[in-house]
């Protein structure tokens, strides 16, 4: 009787694994500066947990740059009429680039007007979103952020595919405690996930995913495309999404999509950023103190049979970067592989794993 056992993942230290990301993605065209900041959003996620937005990512994104998708030298323009809103108009550069600095001009913004969004026109694969509130939050301010994209879900009442698998992002600072991160999709399911459960051969839960015509499946074989989370619920968020970014900014994916003009199809993504600066409503110190105040009181709550604990979001994510920071990051075999075999032909010399 035979049997086999999954490869081990290999263990890189996150600054290691940052530098060697960027060394990758310069090599693919980026600058050296885009190719570090890119680098840092997928070793975040990749510390959070949060691998499929990781440095699995790399080879895709090296293919967005060699076949032109993605912009490695992208014009990124600002434009603005008031100084509490803005439009990044990205050219088609990579999400982590064109986002990082919406991030980081919300947060300039912000501080002289109190609240501030900046929209992102053109981008491609904005990456983990919650990255970019979090780096609001960092500063000190509440991080919001909206993303649309390429219809790839279900919407309740249409067949086939209709709307995007938009994602939704909030980060909270607080003084004591880790901030809070709500970081979500608007469908039940990945389409990581669906993947998965087809290599794996497992079904696939009820609700979560639908055929090529709209009709729900539990067969990862025939499963194509996620269904809204809590049906009309998400339905009407992503298309929500799609106005408060896409339409909002000039540059209109859902309406592109099901038109017939075919350059309504290519990969692209928009997004808004909006921060806001707690010293505007009364003191940024006794906003984290009340924030630290509530998550406390949430977690000395009682907790239900069965669970291990009563966590806010971003909590746990928070100790697995932790864990993570402190033995290594993780790495898929097949992943690692892939990546080596790419800087081999780049001329670059991988980190050492550890042990």
């Amino acid at each position: 009787m035979s049997t086999s056992t999954t490869p081990p993942k290999v263990r890189v230290p996150a600054d290691d694994l940052r530098a060697f990301c960027a060394a990758l993605l310069e090599k693919g065209g980026l600058s050296p500066e885009g190719a570090a900041t890119t680098a840092d959003v997928f070793v975040w996620a990749a510390l959070r947990g949060v691998d499929s937005h990781g440095v699995a990512r790399v080879p895709a994104y090296l293919e967005l740059l060699a076949k032109g998708v993605a912009n490695a030298r992208a014009d990124i323009t600002v434009e603005s009429t008031t100084p509490a809103a803005a439009v990044l108009d990205a050219d088609r550069a990579p999400g982590p680039v064109a986002l990082s600095a919406a991030a980081d001009e919300a947060v300039r913004r912000a501080r002289q007007t109190g609240i501030a969004s900046v929209g992102v026109r053109r981008t491609v694969h904005t990456g983990a979103i919650g990255y970019y509130v979090s780096r609001i939050a960092d500063q000190g301010l509440v991080g919001i952020g909206f993303v649309a994209g390429v219809p790839n879900m279900g919407y309740t009442g249409a067949k086939g595919a209709a709307v995007t698998t938009s994602p939704l992002a909030v980060a909270v600072p607080a003084r004591e405690h880790a901030p809070l991160l709500l970081d979500m999709a608007t469908a039940t399911i990945a389409l990581g996930k669906i993947r998965q459960a087809k290599a794996n051969g497992t079904p696939l839960p009820e609700g979560a995913a639908a055929t090529e015509d709209g009709t729900p499946t539990t067969d990862p074989d025939e499963a194509v495309m996620p269904l809204p989370l809590g049906g009309a619920k998400g339905s009407g968020m992503s298309l929500a999404f799609e106005l408060l970014t896409s339409v909002l900014v000039g540059a209109p994916i859902f309406s592109s999509f099901h038109s017939d003009d075919p350059q309504g199809r290519e990969h692209r993504q928009n997004a808004l950023l909006i921060a806001v600066d707690p010293a505007a409503f009364g003191g940024a110190d006794a906003f984290t103190a009340a924030v630290d105040d509530t998550l406390s009181t949430l977690k000395a709550l009682p907790v239900a049979d069965g669970a291990d604990g009563v966590f806010y979001p971003g909590e746990r994510s928070a100790s697995v970067a932790a864990e993570r920071g402190a033995r290594g990051v993780p790495v898929a075999p097949k992943v690692w592989r892939d990546l080596c075999e790419r800087a081999a032909e780049c001329g670059i010399t991988p980190p050492e794993p550890r042990g």
